[in-house]
């Protein structure tokens, strides 16, 4: 008998996935000049020559054996102390090769340090919009996801809801900044305060309280924006990183997680972290991605077309009239519906205006339901400034919904 637990999930599709199918078939029967997809990020800029050398270097000149041979469960130990010295030299920390295990991307690594500091009937909480394939990764520990409410106004951490729902059963708190869907970058501040209520509760309720920070848009931060690294701010933390972005390697699946050296336990959470791969399957990524990230390990692809598509569309959407929190980083953004019609919380369904917008103009963005925004919807801009130019008639009439 099937596990019936998988075959339910299967009727679930991601609301991202059915826009984005939506325009792949639009653009099959009607051209791709007809649809103007804005529905997943995947980067619009390529990975730096400079990884491209470095593979072929790798792949021409390097050890055979040692290059196809297994890599070891926790990693290439000249990968963890690159990785290690980098995080060290920019952010002022003291992280060893011992506290970095390299995974297959973010969500690897975030599979991981949940798993590593969470039980059954556990709490984590995270903060709404957020990116929904949290439910999976957290759910199917044992644990419960908990969505702390949005602050509208400014996507910031909505404190008061948070200690409300801050409770003794809480093990861990996932955050993601810079923020996909909002663009929004969480300030020092808000890094601060959020350290000092947990620091407050863990002494409080006589346990530790993990702070599991996703930032695979790390790099991709505007100009003049605040954006700390917050394991800076609290010991116990585990930050979750991926070269996806920074790079433009979605397909690699390169990523870490680091452990603060500070946290309790921060020797035993890599071999940890080990032993969870065992039972999920995990196997570190290639030896070849982790040799590779090494020579480009501080490099970025070139991430200044985000920004100055995140100008453009800010712009000219406030024009049109609709309300937004201006992004301060990533490559999304997320809009207030425009509210005429709206029901009597002032939020219009956004399903049906995206979908209407989808079927009769050929614009695709992503209803916010699904990230716990409801009335909004996420653009996803990293395409082509020429797309954007082109969509903004398709905004002004789709305003008019």
């Amino acid at each position: 008998m099937v596990n019936e637990f998988y075959k339910e999930m299967t009727g679930k599709e991601s609301v991202i996935r059915q826009f984005f199918d939506f325009a792949r078939g639009r653009a099959a029967e009607l051209g791709p000049d007809s649809v103007f997809n804005f529905s997943i990020g995947n980067p619009s800029v390529p990975a730096p020559e400079s990884f491209k050398q470095a593979l072929l270097d790798i792949v021409e000149n390097g050890d055979p054996v040692k290059l196809h041979g297994y890599s070891p469960t926790l990693g290439q130990d000249s990968t963890k102390k690159c990785i290690a010295d980098s995080l060290n030299r920019r952010f002022g920390m003291n992280y060893e090769a011992k506290h970095i295990f390299p995974t297959s991307g973010a969500a690897g690594a975030l599979a991981h340090a949940i798993r590593c500091v969470v039980k059954d009937g556990d709490t984590v909480l995270t903060f709404a919009p957020y990116f929904p394939e949290y439910n999976p990764y957290v759910n199917g520990t044992g644990a419960s996801l908990k969505v702390v409410p949005a602050d509208y106004d400014t996507f910031q951490i909505n404190f008061e809801e948070f200690e409300k729902m801050l409770d003794e059963n809480v093990a861990a708190v996932l955050i993601n900044s810079p923020n996909n869907p909002s663009g929004i970058v969480y300030t020092t501040e808000t890094i601060e305060k959020l350290a000092a209520i947990l620091t407050a509760k863990q002494d409080e309720y006589g346990h530790e309280i993990f702070l599991i920070t996703d930032e695979p848009y790390r790099e991709i931060v505007f100009s003049g924006v605040d954006a700390p690294f917050p394991s800076k701010f609290y010991d116990n933390s585990i930050c979750c990183y991926s070269f996806s972005k920074s790079i433009s390697l979605p397909g690699e699946r390169i990523g870490y997680m680091a452990v603060n050296p500070a946290a309790k336990d921060a020797d035993l959470l890599v071999p940890m972290a080990g032993q969870v791969s065992r039972f999920t399957g995990h196997n570190c990524p290639t030896a070849l991605m982790q040799f590779a990230i090494e020579r480009v390990i501080d490099e970025t692809s070139d991430l200044s077309i985000y920004e100055k598509n995140a100008e453009l569309l800010y712009n000219e959407l406030t024009r049109i009239g609709y309300k937004i929190v201006k992004p301060m980083g990533t490559f999304y953004m997320m809009p207030r519906v425009p509210d005429k019609n709206s029901s009597s919380d002032g939020l219009r369904d956004a399903n049906e205006w995206c979908w209407k917008a989808a079927k009769e103009l050929g614009l695709i963005t992503v209803p916010g339901d699904s990230f716990q925004c409801p009335g909004h919807f996420r653009i996803s801009y990293c395409v082509p400034t020429e797309m954007i130019e082109k969509s903004i008639p398709l905004f002004e009439k789709a305003f008019e919904f």
